[in-house]
């Protein structure tokens, strides 16, 4: 990898407005400003030598510990030397505040802001090093360069403000390079203020805030079922990528990791893209996080107004429209894997499946919490509405080729999924005046056409496109959204062809096969995670429950060491490969885990929903 860590050795930090990527030798390789799609002040990550790092390091000693403190994303490194140890604790700070579903009025009398588990971003990040024994001499070099790395930064002097509009204020440290000698029960607190207006206060009241913080919103939790442990580690990582001004999911902190070393399949994965909407809903609120699931929901509300004519398959964390894609030619890439891209062309795309999930989400949030008001189903039948003029138009699919638009199966599943839950919540909400009847006949005549043309009799399966052959892992959601039983013959069907054509490294799949797609891009990419534990779903409703429980744990043990997964993966060696930490693979991690608890036949979280949660 040319002197580059591997992905998934790189530890997550966020405070839910921007987020650090902390490199195994205690670099902080990737933070951008002011918020997660702002420039990055740090992209070393992306160019050993132009992208920018904080360094930090104990002299004559080396890492011989690293983890995150229980139910948190504060990073503990252990350095050890002959002289003396150091303890090093990397956090983006939050400070405890009163949880947005619990008014004044219904909190216990006394109980302290942050009890019900809501928190807010300081804007600082803070490494704290306090030597444990001995003597220790503990180096820090700032090398920013904002911009992506464009250009150099250069340092006032006057509290170490970084000139121009950026906000980085330097504070503990008297220069950008220090050296200090740490003696036992010493420390020493730097922190980068990344906004120019945090407050500052004692490192260990700062640590002791972040950590009460992450522990009070995990608290929320109560589940203890199958992978307890990993399921409750992802809620975290998923709570890390909510932005807290706005409630959108970002699918990834990052951009540019690419799906292939050296390929050009590098995405700039820092928006929310509807196509997470209905896992994360459900699985907010299956555990306990009902405010964030309200807040995501409300983010993908305010895309459906308005009278354009299709909803993008994505948004920017503040809602408003993606950028167009540019490449930053001044970077190599991540071990050389090029282009570097800034935006995404994806946000221009008509996908069809976005009416689908936009309004699985919404009826879910509605049975659990009955919440919905007539303003928020005037959006969602909009929806309805587009879905009834554009179900029978090819479209570019929920994977965003690049090669031409086609009938896309999963896209069909999903204008199904829309004309389905649009009756239902309006049943449930018992509106009148709506074509119910007519939104019936719409949802039988996608079902007619999908049986027809996308299942091939000659693959018995579900195919990727009409007329096609081809196995695509997307169709794994067939059963989990209510579509066919688990155990209907076309299902079975379905699982084993996309396991004979797609899978490879044991519990491990391909999304689908790049060449025989023709998605427009050239070169392989790795095994595709969220595929790989939508099997371990999807085998459940099948009734095949010790073969999914074996892939659930197999998968499971291909974590890195910090317990994050990236997009996909290598199958021969198990490296992280493309985005990281990725929300969907974490979102479908949970799920499977909740499938298997259950052993149901139907899909765990809608059926939690259908039940009134």
């Amino acid at each position: 990898m040319s002197g580059y860590p591997p992905i998934g050795s790189y530890a997550f930090l966020s405070d839910c407005h921007t987020a650090a990527l902390v490199a195994p030798d205690g670099a902080v390789e990737w933070m951008c400003a002011p918020r997660f799609d702002g420039p990055s002040v740090f992209a070393r990550i992306l160019d050993r030598r132009r992208g920018g790092a904080w360094e930090l390091h104990v002299e004559q000693a080396s890492v011989a510990e690293r983890g995150y403190l229980d139910e948190t994303l504060v990073l503990r490194t252990r350095w050890e030397g002959a002289q003396g140890s150091v303890v090093v604790h990397d956090f983006l700070a939050m400070s405890p505040a009163m949880s947005p579903a619990m008014s004044p009025a219904g909190s216990p009398a006394g109980s302290p802001a942050g009890e019900g588990g809501g928190m807010s971003p300081v804007r600082l990040l803070v490494r704290w090093a306090r030597c444990e024994r001995g003597r220790a001499v503990v180096r820090s070099r700032v090398l920013a360069r904002p911009d992506y790395g464009a250009r150099e930064a250069r340092w006032t002097g006057r509290g170490q403000v970084l000139e121009e509009d950026s906000g980085l204020i330097l504070a503990g440290a008297p220069e950008p390079e220090s050296r200090t000698v740490l003696r036992e029960g010493e420390s020493l607190a730097l922190t980068l203020d990344y906004t120019g207006a945090a407050p500052r206060g004692h490192p260990g009241r700062l640590l002791e805030d972040t950590v009460r913080s992450w522990r009070a919103w995990s608290a929320r939790s109560g589940y203890a079922g199958i992978g307890a442990k990993e399921v409750r580690h992802s809620a975290i990582v998923l709570r890390g990528l909510l932005y807290d001004e706005g409630g959108g999911l970002l699918a990834a902190p990052t951009t540019s990791l690419p799906e292939w070393p050296g390929g050009p399949r590098n995405w700039d994965y820092r928006y929310v893209w509807h196509r997470d909407a209905a896992l994360t809903v459900l699985a907010l609120l299956r555990l306990g996080h009902r405010e964030e699931a309200g807040a995501y929901l409300e983010c993908l509300l305010r895309q459906c107004g308005g009278d354009a004519e299709r909803v993008p398959p994505m948004a920017a964390i503040d809602g408003r429209p993606v950028a167009g894609e540019r490449v930053l030619g001044h970077l190599e890439g991540y071990a050389g894997s090029r282009p570097v891209r800034v935006g995404n062309h994806a946000s221009g795309q008509h996908q069809l499946d976005t009416y689908g999930h936009i309004m699985d989400a919404a009826l879910a949030y509605h049975e659990v919490t009955g919440e919905l008001t007539g303003h928020d189903t005037s959006r969602l039948w909009r929806l309805v509405r587009l879905a009834r003029k554009q179900w029978r138009e090819p479209d570019a699919g929920n994977w965003e080729v690049r090669g031409g638009p086609r009938a896309w199966t999963y896209s069909k599943l999903y204008a199904w999924v829309c004309f389905d839950r649009a009756v239902r919540l309006a049943e449930l909400t018992g509106e009148d005046g709506l074509p119910l009847d007519e939104w019936r006949a719409e949802r039988d005549a996608v079902r007619e056409d999908l049986l027809a043309h996308g299942y091939s009799q000659d693959a018995d399966a579900f195919v990727q496109s009409y007329g096609s052959t081809a196995a695509d892992a997307s169709l794994l959601r067939v059963p989990l959204v209510g579509f066919l039983d688990g155990r209907d013959p076309r299902v079975l069907g379905t699982l084993d062809h996309v396991q004979s054509r797609l899978g490879e490294g044991g519990a491990l799949l391909h999304r689908y096969d790049p060449e025989g797609t023709a998605d427009g891009v050239d070169g392989p990419e790795g095994a595709f995670l969220l595929c790989s534990f939508e099997m371990v779903s999807a085998l459940v409703l099948a009734g095949r429950t010790a073969e999914a429980r074996d892939r659930f744990e197999t998968l499971c043990a291909r974590a890195e060491p910090l317990g994050l997964f990236a997009e996909e993966m290598a199958p021969d060696d198990g490296s992280m490969l493309g985005n990281y930490p990725q929300a969907f693979t974490h979102l479908a991690l949970i799920e499977a885990a909740l499938n298997l608890d259950a052993s149901g036949t139907t899909d765990e979280l809608h059926d939690w929903a259908a039940r009134g949660g």
